[in-house]
């Protein structure tokens, strides 16, 4: 596991790099935007269409999208408990609270998973994401952000999750299934080809997000709980509830894994919008994702010995 978190963290070192040294007559946050919206708008589609389309839908859809709700649940009761021990601006309240309770199941979830446990993952991570993180970032989160941030902007929340290219595609994609519609071979190819930029693209997304300037001192205190409750107490609570709902010991564990990443890169687009404090969310962007080097190993390693 340590060794694929390296050549991970190669890959975002890519980004990293990309961002300091890409060509100027395009601002860095205009390359960023770019690659996220080419995986976001085809590429992630894409992959979702080629996936679900020939994925069963069983019992274990149902668990593991409970599974991932239950752990967000938890996660968001917990960090709402910690900020009103704090003393806190709403901005910063609103960035923590979207911090802790939802993780990067994605853009990093995907790539971990399916190297350490196989391609097989590809299915349990887009289950958990598009079943439960996404939908409940669109609705649920927003209306976080809106609460707390300083921004005007009216919100519809369900006109956001129709605005989501991949959960279109699931749902496209869960029809074709449900009928039993063959996928053709050369529709297939396609979409496998596509499906191929997603991982690497999504890390040089993710370094290209990482700001470094954000990591000060006086944040230290505020983003300890945030690193808690999403690397070490929400994979327990994705442990014990999956365990309940009798998930099987595989797919637990790939389930575990991606409740223990790091906080979604996402958040800080909604940051900025409802003007919720966006250095700070970015600052537990930044020491999750380095943290989590360590936690992911220790979790691995315990969950298939």
């Amino acid at each position: 596991m340590l060794m694929v978190m390296l050549q991970m963290a190669l890959l975002i070192a890519v980004g990293v790099l990309w961002q300091r040294l890409a060509p100027t007559h395009i601002t860095a946050i205009a390359h960023r935007r770019a690659l996220t919206d080419l995986v976001f708008f085809i590429l992630l589609p894409a992959l979702v269409l080629h996936v679900i389309w020939q994925a069963p839908f069983d019992a274990s859809s149902i668990k593991i999208s409970l599974t991932a709700l239950a752990t967000l649940a938890s996660s968001m009761l917990l960090m709402w408990l910690c900020i009103k021990c704090m003393r806190l601006t709403r901005a910063q309240q609103g960035a923590l609270l979207l911090a802790a309770t939802f993780p990067n199941a994605t853009y990093l979830g995907l790539p971990v998973t399916g190297q350490v446990l196989g391609d097989w993952t590809q299915v349990v991570v887009l289950k958990f994401d598009l079943l439960a993180c996404t939908p409940m970032l669109l609705t649920i989160g927003i209306l976080i952000a809106h609460r707390f941030g300083e921004a005007q902007t009216k919100i519809h929340p369900l006109q956001e999750l129709v605005r989501v290219p991949p959960l279109w595609a699931l749902v496209v994609a869960s029809a074709l299934n449900v009928t039993n519609t063959p996928q053709p071979a050369l529709l297939a190819h396609a979409l496998q080809t596509l499906s191929g930029g997603v991982v690497p693209l999504m890390l040089i997304a993710l370094g290209m997000s990482i700001r470094w300037d954000t990591l000060q001192m006086r944040f230290m205190p505020l983003l300890l709980p945030v690193c808690a409750i999403a690397l070490v107490i929400a994979p327990l609570a994705a442990l014990g509830v999956g365990g309940a709902l009798g998930l099987e010991t595989s797919t637990l564990t790939a389930v575990v894994i991606l409740a223990a990443m790091p906080t979604m890169i996402f958040g800080i687009v909604i940051c900025e919008r409802y003007q919720l404090d966006g250095a700070l969310y970015a600052a537990a962007v930044f020491l999750t994702t380095l943290l989590s080097m360590v936690t992911l190993t220790l979790w691995f390693n315990w969950l298939t010995n």
